[in-house]
């Protein structure tokens, strides 16, 4: 089975996600007598390593079971909420859902009520302001943080002349106009190998680093605005000047390909991404670097748990959930599963300070601190997922040729309007 990447999963079929449902309750007593906690979430979504410790920690208390579900998570859990009782104990709600699920934030226990401030300090601030519902009801502790960088194929830019060493790099990289030139000095010397891996990777980076999305917070279309318009052109001329693999946002297999086989030579992306790369080409270990520059100071994803309302336990639930997202255990998650701390008092931990082989013994963290420094919240709706998808298709539809500039254009922000009024915006 191809590996799938936790922010884009290949889609299972309505019977396959009835399967996975099967059997689920939040609390089974067993023969023992000791109740059963389930906790939901996806591949890579938390750390083997911690969630089994986490197992051992409350083995007196309740029986752990985590179930990892295959396929699109977003629907199956949409579907387990609306059946109302027999849920799971915990729930993983990823970065991308959690404005649309703030509107049912009734769905969620209140986690001010269960002792989330005694420790809200401990973590970024912002990323708590994204699980904090209008009515001040917080549903999502977090797991992690998406703070943005650029990952690259050391041998790729040594072969363009280009350099390899992180500061040297970033400096080269430190604005667009210096990282679009970089893209041009690898096009020239190796035309046969992309610089991205597609116009949108870059278009996502840029919305995330903005200040303002799809919906403003009079909830108002603004997909038309001159926000938008930048980051489309910019990204319109990283495709022009033919500075991208042209592989489809959705086409995994290719996409895992040109990574084993060195045909694209950075991946854009958040601190989770180091997860997929290493998955998808192990073989490639030691020819990455993490580099920082332009593509930093955006954060792209970044999960939570959550209790469900109709479940039981949330005492219990929330004990765990601290522990297995504690500043220690988070640092532990970054090493198991490349998942960068939401806890800043991680950061300076043994486990985010140690260098990683596979990025050629870099301490990515320092990359990785400082884009999370520069990060900031921006107020997501719960339409801007789906819109920004309108969105990428277009960037796509021009990318493959079969439309040109100015209709991918107007059919992105016609079909973003359309999305957007379906979903209740002005």
């Amino acid at each position: 089975m191809p590996h799938m990447s936790r922010r884009n999963v290949l889609r299972l079929s309505l019977a396959g996600a009835a399967a996975t449902l099967t059997g689920c309750a939040s609390e089974e007593t067993t023969a023992a007598g000791t109740p059963d906690t389930v906790l939901w979430t996806w591949p890579g979504g938390l750390s083997t390593a911690v969630v089994t410790a986490a197992a051992e920690q409350f083995a007196s208390r309740t029986r752990l079971e985590t179930r990892v579900i295959e396929g699109d998570y977003r629907p199956q859990l949409a579907d387990l909420l609306a059946q109302g009782g027999d849920l799971p104990g915990i729930v993983g709600i990823k970065g991308e859902d959690i404005a649309s699920l703030l509107p049912r934030a009734d769905l969620f226990a209140d986690l001010h009520d269960l002792g989330a401030d005694e420790v809200t300090s401990q973590y970024a601030s912002w990323k708590w302001d994204q699980a904090s519902a209008p009515d001040s009801r917080l549903i999502g502790f977090p797991i992690d943080i998406g703070p943005t960088a650029t990952y690259y194929r050391s041998d790729l830019f040594a072969a363009a002349g280009l350099p390899t060493g992180v500061a040297e790099l970033s400096a080269k990289m430190a604005d667009w106009d210096g990282f679009f030139a970089a893209g041009a000095q690898l096009h020239d010397k190796l035309p046969k190998v992309g610089f991205t891996r597609n116009g949108a990777e870059l278009f996502t980076i840029l919305i995330c680093q903005g200040t303002q999305r799809f919906v403003d917070e009079g909830n108002h279309y603004i997909g038309a605005g001159a926000h938008i318009q930048e980051s489309w052109d910019l990204s319109v001329r990283l495709i022009d000047e033919g500075l991208t693999a042209r592989i489809h946002t959705e086409d995994q297999d290719a996409w895992q390909k040109a990574l084993a086989d060195g045909t694209v030579a950075t991946a854009l992306g958040a601190a989770w991404l180091g997860y997929d790369i290493k998955t998808a080409a192990p073989d490639t270990a030691g020819k990455w670097g993490v580099a920082g520059g332009a593509t930093t100071g955006a954060n792209y994803g970044g999960s939570f748990l959550a209790i469900p309302q109709a479940g039981t336990g949330h005492e219990l639930s929330f004990e765990i959930i601290r522990w297995i997202l504690s500043p220690e255990n988070q640092a532990a998650a970054f090493t198991d599963a490349a998942l960068f701390p939401a806890a800043t008092a991680a950061y300076d931990t043994t486990a985010l300070t140690t260098a990683d082989a596979f990025f050629g013994d870099q301490k990515t963290v320092e990359v990785f601190a400082a884009s999370a420094r520069k990060a900031h919240r921006v107020y997501e709706a719960p339409a801007d997922t789906e819109i920004h998808q309108a969105f990428v298709e277009q960037l796509g539809e021009y990318e493959s040729g079969r439309k040109d500039r100015a209709t991918a254009w107007t059919d992105a922000v016609a079909n973003g309007r359309r999305v957007a009024e379906s979903m209740g915006v002005n």
